[in-house]
């Protein structure tokens, strides 16, 4: 089965039931399965059909739900992008994915209004000389589009974030989507009577694929914003009492601190979902203890696996916080592989080996990266590991963050760890910047409460590291660069003066 038929099915089964809010717009089954047909017969009547690619630029909104599935009725190839993308990173995706069609909100309208491009443009709101408006895109026809497609078609393209150099196309099928969407209504137990509060970017592989696909499976409802903020978290789950929520760390760790927190009645959520990084030991208990729940969820994976991959369940955080989990979650296979394949030893460094449905097809219009990328079924994570003594895994680093300095292994999140425990620093980056004699030399970006003295940070870190893994450079600044996600992205801090930093030697 493809969204398309499992949009048109729930449609049959609960046409009542709200299927998406947001915006202050309130649609149920039935009327989306409407304006999604609406939709496609509009974009069918512009020319858009089977194997078509065609852009979405939106934030969170209802409008997003109706294009996105009134693309793939239609049998083209939806690519949703981030949000936060500059004119020229848009214009790069628009002719990386071949696009026939580019589909815009008002609300991120004033980044790209200046795009000067032949395809179909269609933005909502007001009209703009180039484009049509979304609304008049819908065509008054019932007559229903039948999209047959097999779960094996192609249905989405997502972009990488693009950490480590350009963004590539991540292409799926609908069996890829499915497969994990039913891993989380199986493990998270979302059901029809759910309510998915989801905030973060439907541009990103969780978002749309754990959760709003995950009620689609369902016939659960879906709540959208346009955005996250603390505040808005605590209002909306207030007044939807909404059951589910995935956010990266930095969302819990900002609401955590709101003073509304104090006597918010969030008792509506039954899980409260985090990934794209762990959370530690007194994190942890820190949002536990503000969010007054004990069933916190860590989620491992990546976009290339759909995201399918581990999980760590509420009881397992109070003894092993910081871990992945020991277990990959349904349909997923894990293994931690040294050079060769083999599984690694307790202790050793390998890297996350991921097998499973949810798998990508591959990189959209690259082979080579695709074939660097897999090692038979098995998807290469690029994220080191080791496996303590009770089969429980703990990420050491990135691949390529690696630092090798006199031919020494440095792994940078040892070094982050360390340097974030220092009671005025609040985040810490740590990257290899070029040394003449060693290579590579340590360096750390670090944002603090106050303006902190290096030499200060550096004695610091030599009483919890090791000589070798002691930064030699520091650089305090505002704040981490970080994508939509709230991952930080090491990328822009390696462009950086590396040398305009101040050196503890």
């Amino acid at each position: 089965m493809n969204s398309s038929q499992l949009v048109a099915r729930n449609a049959r089964k609960y046409p009542q039931t709200e299927a998406v809010i947001g915006m202050g717009k309130r649609y149920s089954y039935q009327q989306l399965d409407g304006l999604v047909n609406q939709f496609a017969h509009g974009l069918r009547n512009h020319e858009i059909g089977e194997g078509d690619r065609v852009v979405l630029y939106m934030p969170n909104v209802p409008e997003f739900a109706i294009a996105y599935f009134a693309i793939q009725r239609l049998g083209a190839i939806v690519v949703p992008i981030n949000a936060r993308m500059t004119l020229s990173e848009v214009e790069y995706v628009l002719g990386d994915s071949g696009a026939k069609a580019f589909v815009a909100h008002d609300l991120l309208f004033a980044a790209i209004k200046e795009m000067n491009s032949n395809l179909l443009l269609i933005k909502t709101g007001e009209g703009q000389t180039g484009w049509i408006s979304f609304e008049s895109v819908f065509e008054e026809n019932s007559t229903p589009i039948d999209c047959n497609l097999p779960e094996s078609a192609e249905s989405t393209i997502l972009y990488t974030s693009g950490t480590t150099g350009k963004p590539k196309g991540v292409l799926f099928s609908y069996k890829n989507i499915l497969t994990v969407a039913q891993m989380i209504c199986v493990e998270m137990e979302i059901k029809p009577e759910s309510r998915l509060l989801i905030m973060m970017p439907l541009s990103h592989s969780a978002p749309l694929h754990l959760l709003f696909m995950a009620g689609l499976i369902v016939g659960a409802t879906s709540v959208l914003t346009p955005t996250f903020t603390p505040d808005l978290l605590i209002d909306t789950v207030e007044q939807e009492k909404t059951t589910h929520f995935f956010g990266a760390p930095v969302a819990y760790l900002l609401t955590a601190k709101h003073p509304k927190m104090a006597t918010a009645d969030l008792s509506s959520m039954q899980w409260w979902i985090y990934g794209g990084a762990p959370l530690s030991k007194p994190e942890v208990e820190y949002v536990q203890q503000a969010f007054k729940t004990d069933n916190l969820v860590c989620v491992y994976g990546l976009t290339e696996a759909g995201p399918n991959g581990t999980l760590l369940t509420g009881s397992e955080h109070a003894t092993k916080a910081g871990s992945i989990g020991k277990r990959a979650a349904l349909h997923a296979e894990i293994m931690v592989a040294n050079a060769v394949g083999e599984t690694v030893q307790l202790g050793e460094v390998g890297e996350i080996l991921l097998c499973g449905e949810g798998n990508m097809i591959g990189y959209y219009k690259n082979e080579e990266a695709t074939a660097e990328t897999f090692t038979g079924n098995w998807l290469k994570t690029g994220d080191l590991a080791r496996v303590d003594e009770d089969g429980y895994i703990w990420i050491v680093d990135r691949k390529k963050d690696l630092i090798i300095s006199g031919g020494v292994n440095i792994y940078p999140k040892e070094v982050e760890d360390a340097l974030v425990t220092h009671p005025l620093i609040n985040e810490v980056a740590v990257i290899g910047v070029p040394h003449p004699e060693w290579g590579e030399t340590v360096k750390a970006y670090f944002a603090a409460s106050e303006e902190l003295d290096l030499e200060d940070v550096k004695q610091f870190a030599e009483e919890k590291l090791a000589h070798y893994k002691v930064p030699r450079l520091y650089e305090q600044v505002d704040a981490l660069p970080r994508n939509a996600s709230g991952k930080i992205l090491k990328q822009p801090l390696r462009k950086r003066d590396n040398y305009g930093a101040t050196t503890t030697d």
